[in-house]
């Protein structure tokens, strides 16, 4: 197992997508505990619809994108590798039996395979085309930890303040429920990945959270791929 999967796309693309959260696969030599089998198939795992908001927005665009092929529960690439959630001890108050006592032997074997990889290839992907903005989809539980989430759509950012106005105020004239920096803020480091590799081309780098009763529905997915195809440049 790969550590990406990678969609190719023209060079001159309006952006390359990236989808940090894209499956909850384990790779060969892991499996899940059966005390984190509770964890299969929900949020903190990976980003439910997220894989098919990028494939459906890469093809609408022919835009590149770089999707990671393991679950975020083996090592968070979203993060910095000083995060200490980079490997996630705990969720819904309970161990993650994943990742209880990790050696650095283990650590490194992860960071190795997997993140690292990823990065590399992340990397690769934007200094290989033109995209001015880098764009990580991801999307949100509607229930976290008990409190419900109204909001529809996040626009993340750090220092491209105009641009997110700009696209969330576009977003609520669809008729979205649409905030800046919500649930998570891209200003608290929550896009590791686009602003890393954006700052180190430079590049634009923005974030798209979607609720994911949301992002798995079909219907909703073919109405939010063309707003966001109208959002951006050529």
């Amino acid at each position: 197992m790969t550590a990406v999967e990678l969609v190719p796309g023209r060079a001159d693309a309006p952006v390359l997508l990236t989808c940090e959260h894209a499956s909850e696969a384990l790779p060969a030599g892991w499996c899940w505990p059966d005390a984190d089998r509770r964890l299969v198939g929900t949020h903190w795992a990976y980003d439910l619809g997220a894989r098919a908001i990028t494939l459906e927005l890469a093809a609408a665009l022919g835009a590149p994108a770089v999707l990671a092929t393991f679950s975020r529960l083996l090592v968070d690439p979203n993060r910095p590798e000083e995060s200490p959630t980079l490997f996630r001890a705990e969720a819904e108050g309970a161990p993650v039996m994943l990742n209880q006592a990790l050696d650095e032997a283990e650590r490194e074997r992860r960071l190795a395979g997997f993140y690292r990889p990823f990065h590399a290839a992340v990397d690769g992907a934007v200094a290989a085309c033109a995209a001015p903005i880098v764009l990580a989809v991801h999307t949100f539980t509607p229930l976290y930890e008990g409190q419900p989430r109204q909001v529809e759509l996040g626009i993340l950012f750090d220092r491209e303040d105009a641009l997110g106005a700009a696209w969330v105020a576009a977003l609520r004239a669809s008729g979205h429920d649409c905030r800046p920096n919500e649930p998570w803020s891209g200003k608290a480091g929550l896009i590791h990945v686009a602003q890393t590799h954006a700052d180190r081309h430079g590049r634009r780098a923005m974030e798209l959270e979607v609720r994911q009763d949301l992002a798995e529905d079909p219907a909703f997915r073919a109405r939010l791929v063309p707003e966001l195809v109208r959002l951006l440049p050529g």
